[in-house]
C-alpha cells in the first residue's frame, strides 16, 4: 500500500479534516436518507477509505448537483470531489483514473416518433437536461441541430419534461428509469448516447496537487483491482454501471 507524501498533506487537507463533496445528483454514486440525512453509497465508502489511509477525519458535504459540487472545489471549500471527467471542468480539477462507468440515455413519451438516438439531434427537437451535469456539458459540445433546455437539476428533468418542456429527456439511465416509475407513458430510447467516466477530482489551485493526484490515482487503481469498488456497488445495489477498466 502506497502512503501519501507527508509534504502533500497540508495541501490535500489544509484544515486537518478531509472535506469531501458528495454529489447527490447522481443516485449511482450516493444517496441521502430523507429522515436521518445520513449519506450512503460507493463514493462515501471510497471517501472513508481514503480518510483511513491518510489518518484524517472525513467530513462529507452533500450537494444537490454536480455543478454545485464543482463550484465548491473552485472556491476551495472542499478538498476532494466525485464527479464525471469532463474537459471543461478539467481546467480547474485534476482527475484520477475513472473508478465507475455510467451510461447516459434518452427518454421520450410513448407516442413520440423517435425510435433511436441517431434521430435526436434534429432541428425542432428539444432536449431537457440537468443544468451543469456531465450530460449538459457533453451535449453542449455534441448537439448541433436540436435545442437544449436546462432543468434546475438532474432530478427535476422528468418533472419538467412531463409538464411540457421539450420532447426528449437526457440523463443517467438509472435516474431516468427511476423517475419514470412516477409517471405513465414514457419509454427509453435503446442504447446510450454517452459513457460517463466517474473519477476523483482535486483542485488544481492547491500546491503539490500533482503528487496528491498521483497518490489518489494509485489508491483508485488498488481499490478497483482488489474488488473494493465492485463490492461497494453490490452492497449498495447499483445496477447499470460497471467498474471502470
Amino acid at each position: 500500500m502506497k502512503t501519501i507524501d507527508s509534504k502533500s498533506l497540508p495541501s490535500f487537507a489544509p484544515t486537518g479534516t478531509l472535506r469531501v463533496g458528495i454529489n447527490l445528483g447522481n443516485p449511482i454514486l450516493a444517496s441521502e436518507d430523507p429522515v436521518s440525512k445520513n449519506l450512503s453509497g460507493v463514493t462515501i465508502d471510497i471517501a472513508n477509505e481514503i480518510g483511513n489511509r491518510i489518518s484524517s477525519p472525513v467530513k462529507l458535504i452533500p450537494f444537490k448537483t454536480a455543478s454545485a459540487t464543482v463550484d465548491a472545489v473552485k472556491t476551495g471549500d472542499i478538498d476532494l470531489v466525485f464527479v464525471a471527467i469532463d474537459p471543461v471542468r478539467g481546467a480547474d480539477i485534476s482527475y484520477t483514473p475513472a473508478y465507475i462507468q455510467i451510461e447516459g440515455a434518452y427518454m421520450v413519451k410513448s407516442g413520440s416518433p423517435l425510435k433511436s438516438n441517431d434521430e435526436v439531434d434534429v432541428v425542432g427537437n428539444e432536449i431537457v437536461v440537468g443544468k451543469g451535469s456531465a450530460y449538459d456539458l457533453y451535449l453542449t459540445r455534441e448537439i448541433k441541430n436540436a435545442t437544449l433546455l436546462r432543468a434546475a437539476s438532474s432530478q427535476t428533468v422528468i418533472d419538467d419534461f412531463m409538464v411540457g418542456k421539450g420532447n426528449v429527456a437526457a440523463g443517467v439511465k438509472q435516474q431516468l428509469e427511476s423517475d419514470a416509475k412516477r409517471y405513465e407513458g414514457l419509454r427509453m430510447l435503446p442504447g446510450r448516447f454517452m459513457v460517463i467516466n466517474q473519477a476523483i477530482g482535486i483542485p488544481k489551485a492547491r500546491s503539490n496537487y500533482e503528487s496528491t493526484n498521483a497518490y489518489l490515482s494509485n489508491v483508485i487503481t488498488e481499490l478497483k483491482q482488489s474488488g473494493f469498488v465492485a463490492e461497494a456497488m453490490k452492497r449498495h445495489n447499483i445496477q447499470g454501471a460497471k467498474v471502470a477498466e
